[in-house]
């Protein structure tokens, strides 16, 4: 090679390099660019709870925390800055916070338009009433994952709080879903006076999801168990696991039975539920935060067909089923019911898109309603039902169809008025942690 060659090469060599990462850099941010776009237009702007807030002063573009959400494409970079670009699918893992090098990104609750109602909780997880503890969902931490870790760590603070030598009871746990559970166990293997009640089964949220829902979760510590390794599991598996660690262990839980108030008595609490009282040093509210389902408020609602879960699809082969709602568990409902023989399924949702949804169940929904197995109307809303018909109006337009059968999955009420009512502070966070 002459002396001229080898400076062409010297020269060109870093400069073709440096052009290509360039270029390459520019793609990247224009791909992201048109996902956020795209997400802008189909209305997914909202984050549903715990999620990122990015410090543009502090965040230099690295990209650390792009590949460090498990949800996939939350977060990408954009003219050399971290953006949140589909709030909605953020559940607040937190992974992006720990991976960015700069400290650049916050968790918070709720946006500068959009309140979201946290109840007041120390680090230790009691409120601002001595003696009665929030952990899980209801505090802000759906993951099933936070839930479990936090019921675990709840637990050893009650104990610490200390206990009455005259109450019957050392703790009374409320819920029996993630948190819940693993409270439970806690209190099992510390040997405490408990009593655990859950209004409906084993799972509490979970148990309510859809058959073959997938939960997203990662390696827990259970106490008394010990460390359990999962990933990707279904809900049918994850329940299963639960109730072998339940007969295994001997915890005791008291199903079907509701919690209904909730009083100081000057040493304590005392729990009243449906079928009975109780006398308590402390009590853990781990009872999420859907609450009591959300209803239409339509003439026709009472009918015995109107429900607000899916138990099995395939109560529902040959039938006409209207599914009212726009999240993952009326998605994946309509989806799951459409496969069934003979089943003629229509979904009815509010708004004109479904932004609460994940990608993959927005998908299955649009593939199908093409394909004529189901029916998709949007913008749409309920207006009657009786129990042959139900009545839905779709932008300013009334229509009747056939009906059999109707599931409500509208999400449920916050007990935020129930938590006001003990004397709970309740703090709305427009954004803020």
């Amino acid at each position: 090679m002459d002396f001229n060659s080898l400076m062409w090469a010297v020269y060109a060599i870093p400069i073709i390099i440096i052009t290509s990462f360039i270029l390459g850099r520019k793609r990247n941010y224009n791909k992201t660019q048109k996902r956020l776009n795209d997400y802008i237009d189909a209305g997914m702007t909202e984050p549903a709870s715990l999620h990122p807030v990015i410090n543009t002063n502090r965040c230099v573009g690295c990209g650390a925390c792009v590949p460090a959400c498990p949800e996939g494409t939350i977060i990408g970079v954009i003219k050399g800055k971290a953006q949140l670009l589909n709030p909605t699918k953020c559940i607040g893992h937190g992974a992006c916070k720990k991976a960015c090098p700069f400290d650049a990104i916050t968790l918070v609750f709720g946006t500068e338009s959009r309140g979201v109602d946290i109840p007041d909780v120390g680090e230790n997880f009691e409120t601002n009433i001595p003696g009665l503890f929030i952990a899980g969902e209801l505090g802000g931490m759906g993951l099933i994952r936070n839930a479990i870790t936090q019921g675990t760590q709840a637990i050893g603070y009650v104990e610490k709080h200390g206990n009455s030598d005259n109450k019957e009871l050392d703790v009374v746990i409320v819920g029996a879903g993630p948190s819940g559970f693993a409270a439970t166990l806690g209190a099992h293997e510390r040997k405490m006076k408990y009593k655990t009640f859950e209004q409906d089964s084993l799972g509490g949220t979970v148990y309510n999801f859809p058959r073959g829902k997938l939960v997203m979760t990662a390696p827990v510590v259970l106490p008394i168990i010990g460390t359990v390794k999962m990933f990707e599991t279904t809900k049918e598996k994850l329940l299963e696991l639960w109730d072998s660690v339940e007969k295994k262990t001997g915890i005791k839980i008291n199903y079907r039975e509701k919690m209904e108030d909730i009083e100081p008595n000057g040493k304590g609490y005392t729990v009243t539920t449906n079928k009975g009282s109780y006398e308590t040093s402390t009590v853990l509210l781990t009872i999420g935060r859907r609450g009591s389902p959300r209803k239409l408020g339509v003439d026709g609602e009472e009918d015995e067909k109107v429900v607000y879960r899916l138990n099995d699809p395939a109560d529902y082969k040959n039938k006409h089923v209207l599914i009212v709602g726009g999240g993952d568990s009326a998605l994946e409902a309509a989806t799951s019911i459409a496969e069934i023989e003979g089943s003629v399924v229509t979904i009815s949702y509010r708004s004109p898109s479904f932004s609460r949804a994940k990608q993959k169940n927005q998908d299955n929904i649009k593939a199908m309603g093409e394909s004529g197995e189901l029916t998709v109307l949007m913008s749409s809303n309920v207006k009657g039902i009786t129990p042959t018909e139900v009545e839905i109006e779709q932008e300013g337009e009334k229509s009747v169809i056939k009906n059999d059968g109707i599931i409500v999955c509208a999400g449920g009420i916050l007990p935020t008025p129930f938590l006001k009512k003990i004397g709970i502070v309740v703090d709305t966070k427009f954004g803020t942690l």
